[in-house]
């Protein structure tokens, strides 16, 4: 389908050669100060163009809010926005009118629909993403403004060139500490720094000849994206089915081209015995003094039960080498018939630089939603009188909450009165 969320739905329209693409988003909270101004900047670094290492396709992809504000501030009602597709040349796909694109969608979509988009990749495009940043971009306001959270992604590896904490995680099964640390500082000023995204400059620079060397043969090369999100609160997720990395995984697997996700430790940790994998208890000291409970290491990466527990949340996320390239492949007809498929037109040759405010994007829109939830659950609950101690609820405790305040459990759920 396209809608995602369930209390802050997005939906997105749009195919990569129609006159445009955009999302209506559902339940925007009121009140939020939201201009073009606030969305734009994800766009940008989304778009096309940017360098010799991405497509050439000439997009500007200028947003433009059509409903849900007022005055700069949105009304609570659905929020559409759109951006027009301007350098699209359908001419350069006539041949995949006969021939499937090999590991494209262009024959599963015809054996789904009975038809499909007769130029680009339709739905199956990238351009399709437009909407998700957009909408990304939106959340991302709110959970700035509201908690402090921030989210960054960034390029860990392109080919078999990586960042050095892929290599040492292979070797020691968990995350080294100056990975983990980097999570906690790294910006995406230092990323868009390195036209590959990658904030090893050393590493950038051969990750950058990589993409060229692809690019030179007319063919395509894959990666990873590595994402942190930070000042998560605490409590987000809903077991057993729509656990918070369960939504994770599912947002990032719709990200076309994915085709790996982990998160913390991930398929290294399974080697790691639970006495050194096991995130011990320790008593921390938040930005404003309050005490509370956090983990010494971060293998769970930041969920534990399928619920946020207030540490970073880190995942990595791997992109297949895009299908559509410019060599000769020898392949078969939609009637059976081999032959040789040439295919024109405007392709990425590594998709991870632009991937990144993809991922940061659906990382926003999985957060947004589970807060949304979550304070649905508190504040009915809330109405409520205050439960009894029992060996169920031990007395009073503090739990952190993002924005550096803290509070007691018991207070939190007494009614409030005027």
């Amino acid at each position: 389908m396209s809608t995602f969320g369930t209390h802050f739905r997005v939906t997105t329209f749009g195919e990569s050669h129609c006159k445009g693409v955009g999302c209506i988003i559902d339940g925007c909270p009121p009140g939020l100060a939201l201009t073009e101004d606030d969305i734009q900047p994800q766009l940008t670094r989304r778009r096309p163009g940017q360098s010799n290492l991405t497509t050439p396709r000439d997009e500007k992809d200028r947003v433009t809010i059509l409903s849900g504000t007022e005055f700069g501030h949105t009304l609570g009602t659905p929020i559409g926005l759109t951006v027009p597709n301007q350098d699209q040349r359908p001419h350069d796909y006539t041949e995949t009118d006969l021939f499937p694109r090999p590991s494209h969608a262009d024959w599963t979509y015809l054996l789904k629909y009975g038809l499909k988009a007769s130029s680009g990749g339709g739905r199956a495009s990238a351009r399709e993403t437009i909407g998700r940043v957009a909408a990304g971009a939106v959340a991302e306001k709110f959970l700035k403004e509201a908690y402090g959270t921030e989210i960054v992604a960034f390029v860990s590896s392109v080919g078999k060139v990586a960042m050095p904490f892929i290599e040492e995680q292979s070797e020691t099964g968990v995350p080294s500490d100056e990975f983990v640390e980097m999570l906690s500082t790294v910006t995406r000023e230092q990323i868009d720094a390195e036209p590959t995204r990658c904030p090893d400059k050393e590493i950038s620079k051969k990750m950058t000849q990589r993409i060229i060397d692809a690019k030179e043969a007319n063919d395509s090369i894959g990666g990873t994206v590595t994402c942190v999100i930070r000042n998560v609160p605490t409590g987000l997720g809903e077991p057993c089915f729509d656990k918070l990395e369960a939504k994770l995984a599912h947002a990032m697997l719709s990200i076309p081209a994915t085709k790996a996700f982990e998160i913390g430790s991930g398929f290294g940790g399974t080697q790691v015995p639970g006495h050194l994998h096991n995130d011990a208890w320790v008593q921390k000291t938040g930005r404003k003094g309050q005490k509370f409970l956090g983990t010494k290491t971060n293998f769970s990466g930041g969920i534990q039960g399928g619920i946020s527990n207030g540490e970073n949340i880190y995942f990595r996320i791997g992109f297949k080498s895009p299908a559509t390239i410019s060599q000769e492949q020898q392949t078969t007809s939609y009637g059976g018939v081999e032959g040789v498929l040439a295919t024109r037109g405007r392709h990425d040759p590594c998709v991870v630089p632009r991937a990144t405010p993809i991922v940061e994007a659906m990382a926003a829109l999985v957060i947004m939603d589970a807060v949304m939830i979550q304070l649905a659950r508190q504040g009915a609950a809330s109405l409520l009188p205050p439960m009894p101690e029992t060996p169920l609820r031990p007395a009073p405790f503090i739990m952190p909450v993002p924005g550096g305040q803290a509070i007691k459990v018991d207070e939190a759920s007494k009614p409030k009165t005027e």
